[in-house]
């Protein structure tokens, strides 16, 4: 696997996955009973943006991908609450770290995020593939209270997890799709999921690349479940010669009124974000709320 999120830390993709992820962390704790989140794919925790020389492939000069992701959030007025959280979050973060605050420094993974608003209740797992990544997010989370860390293939992590003691449960997969059976994989973990703990909130991240792939992806995982599923999706461009184009969260059991919360944070996400004016964003049930 030759992936590293280090170069693509904090960019629209993250600022987008991560906007979403914090409210769906909000809305599970809106009940007092503590919950488990298991992050499959959590990668190293955080990420320095003002040091993204060394994670640029070698021979490649390419530029750094967050100042148009949370560089373009920074110092922006008049969010709406819900992208006002992530962006407070971000910025707590990042006083944490020792930055000045100028401009970000320091970028919150997916552990962090969950780590920052984690109550004493809650239980966090943190499974990573990459021995080296995994060996940074054992530093630094490995001995927190409640909270553990495993390395290996993060797919498996459903049947060593579930069903959960405390009976509810988050669980984000957020694979690298590097290699070509990932989405073959990420529908195995999911049916294996739902067969030992249906009532969990499941939200896979996919990059949108080939409309028809995409399309085909939510076909299989309608023809999964008939849980209630929304998936989420944000363009930044219609540049037919990009490749990657945007991205999509989709939900598998999403929490009451987290479909209010798209409806009012997309269309900004997609104008704050814009590389075109080819820049779109929508959303739709696909597996209706009964």
């Amino acid at each position: 696997m030759n992936y590293r999120h280090a170069f693509h830390a904090g960019n629209y993709a993250d600022v987008f996955k991560h906007a979403l992820l914090l409210q769906l962390l909000r809305a599970l704790q809106r009940k007092e009973k503590g919950f488990l989140y298991l992050d499959t794919h959590a990668g190293r925790g955080a990420y320095e943006l003002l040091s993204t020389s060394a994670a640029v492939p070698s021979g490649k000069n390419r530029r750094p991908e967050w100042p148009e992701g949370i560089g373009r959030l920074w110092h922006a007025g008049n969010l709406p609450p819900v992208l006002g959280d992530y962006v407070a979050l971000v910025r707590d973060f990042d006083r944490r770290m020792g930055a000045a605050g100028g401009q970000p420094r320091f970028y919150p993974g997916s552990p962090w995020i969950a780590t920052l608003v984690r109550r004493p209740q809650d239980r966090l797992v943190f499974w990573e593939q990459q021995p080296g990544e995994a060996g940074v997010l054992r530093e630094e989370f490995g001995r927190r209270r409640r909270t553990s860390v495993e390395c290996g293939d993060g797919y498996g992590a459903l049947r060593a997890a579930l069903p959960p003691p405390e009976h509810r449960a988050l669980v984000l997969i957020d694979p690298p799709f590097e290699d070509p059976g990932e989405v073959d994989a990420i529908l195995a973990a999911l049916r294996e999921g739902l067969r030992r703990f249906p009532g969990g909130i499941y939200a896979v991240w996919h990059p949108v690349t080939e409309r028809a792939q995409t399309e085909t992806f939510r076909a299989a995982l309608k023809a999964l479940t008939r849980q209630p599923t929304v998936w989420a999706e944000l363009a930044v461009t219609a540049d037919p010669q990009v490749r990657m184009k945007g991205c999509s969260l989709l939900v598998i059991n999403p929490p009451w009124g987290f479909a209010d919360h798209l409806q009012s944070l997309l269309p900004v996400l997609a104008k704050m974000l814009a590389v075109d004016a080819g820049a779109t964003s929508r959303w739709a049930w696909l597996v209706p709320e009964q």
